[in-house]
């Protein structure tokens, strides 16, 4: 059953909030602790919403497939024999069997369990000792297809049939992510990094979305940029956050000889982090995924322009896996435990009307955009 949001718990939730973030308080902290919020964001966020499955590179040429996971949900991607991508629910219209796994390429979607098979437009092309059934027609059987989109060298999911396209909702992002990133569906993976925090999805992504503890908890990021260049900036179902590099040595890593002078992050409603890190031609993209109420995994690809890493870009590899990743994780995981006591129900946000890094309108325009989920789930 979905779980619903009573009024009630609507008003506890957005009691201290205000539109101006001037004058907000953050989201009430039982949405980060009580399972139920889970349930409802599954159905009124996860399930509705763009989804990140993987750069374009991996489905280029026909019969070449990803399946990924939407909170529960196994979704196969096809590049078609006519150049089309497709995706579909991952479950064979006989008894429900997962059909692929992983990524690779093939001519026919074959399920392991009795063996039918599906062409690449999902169509049932045949059915083993099924000639004796009545009433069964393989041309009415098709697996079940989800929108698919590519976007700026990625793929893209959303389980919602009504969804409007990524790029109708997302307004100037792809002219943004194309001016600082024009090589970014050149580029290759060459690194995944996965963590696993005991923190909600939320607590990351607030996390995420304001710099006001960079000067306490990153010192080493601090040095790699000018913060007083740091800025954040919000529009409809994306933020950016944007500062150019120190020209002074730093203490994170390497930039000598970098061709990427600015520091360009952009967050996508509600889960995707995209970045583009001063070096050599790169991207970056954090994808944030609720495990439980108190759990989050998160994977962390590194394109690079080729897929060995340079002697540089292993540094800067070994700095967010092991310095910055590290400090985030303490940070979340230690708010989590203190939104679990009787003390903490809501903090007041921080505002800088000029948008700087050192502020937390990014994290009041995301609370907005799920206090707008919140009030869709009450019906």
């Amino acid at each position: 059953m979905t779980a619903m949001l009573s009024a009630e718990e609507f008003a506890r939730l957005t009691a201290r909030y205000d539109p101006d973030p001037g004058r907000s308080h953050s989201l009430g902290a039982h949405s980060y602790i009580d399972p139920r919020y889970l349930e409802i964001e599954r159905e009124a966020i996860f399930y509705r919403t763009w989804q990140w499955v993987c750069h374009i590179e991996r489905l280029r040429e026909p019969g070449d497939y990803v399946v990924t996971e939407v909170q529960g949900r196994s979704i196969a991607v096809v590049h078609d024999r006519n150049g089309v991508l497709r995706a579909f629910y991952n479950v064979c219209k006989h008894r429900a069997h997962h059909l692929l796994s992983g990524h690779g390429r093939t001519n026919v979607i074959l399920c392991p369990y009795h063996a039918w098979s599906y062409d690449l437009e999902g169509r049932l092309r045949a059915a083993p000792n099924t000639g004796q059934l009545e009433n069964f027609d393989k041309r009415e059987i098709c697996l079940e297809s989800v929108q698919v989109e590519a976007f700026c060298g990625f793929v893209y999911v959303n389980l919602d049939p009504k969804a409007p396209s990524l790029a109708g909702q997302s307004g100037d992002l792809a002219k943004e992510i194309m001016a600082f990133a024009p090589d970014v569906e050149q580029l290759t993976l060459a690194r995944r990094l996965t963590f696993r925090m005991q923190s909600n999805w939320k607590n990351v992504i607030d996390n995420f979305l304001e710099c006001y503890h960079c000067p306490h908890a990153h010192k080493d990021l601090c040095s790699l940029v000018d913060m007083d260049s740091y800025k954040v900036t919000t529009h409809g179902i994306y933020s950016s956050q944007m500062a150019k590099a120190n020209k002074q040595p730093n203490s994170a890593y390497s930039i000598e000889g970098a061709t990427v002078d600015d520091l360009a992050v952009w967050w996508l409603w509600p889960n995707t982090c995209l970045l583009r890190y001063p070096g050599r031609g790169n991207f970056q993209v954090m994808h944030i995924a609720p495990i439980s109420a108190d759990c989050t995994y998160e994977t962390y690809d590194f394109y690079f322009e080729t897929a060995v890493a340079t002697p540089q870009e292993e540094e800067t590899i070994a700095y967010v896996r092991d310095v910055l990743q590290k400090e985030d994780i303490d940070l979340v995981e230690s708010v989590q435990r203190g939104m679990a006591t009787p003390a903490f129900e809501s903090g007041r946000i921080v505002n800088n009307p000029s948008g700087s890094g050192k502020s937390e309108h990014g994290v009041h325009h995301f609370h907005g955009l799920m206090i707008d989920a919140y009030r869709r789930a009450l019906a």
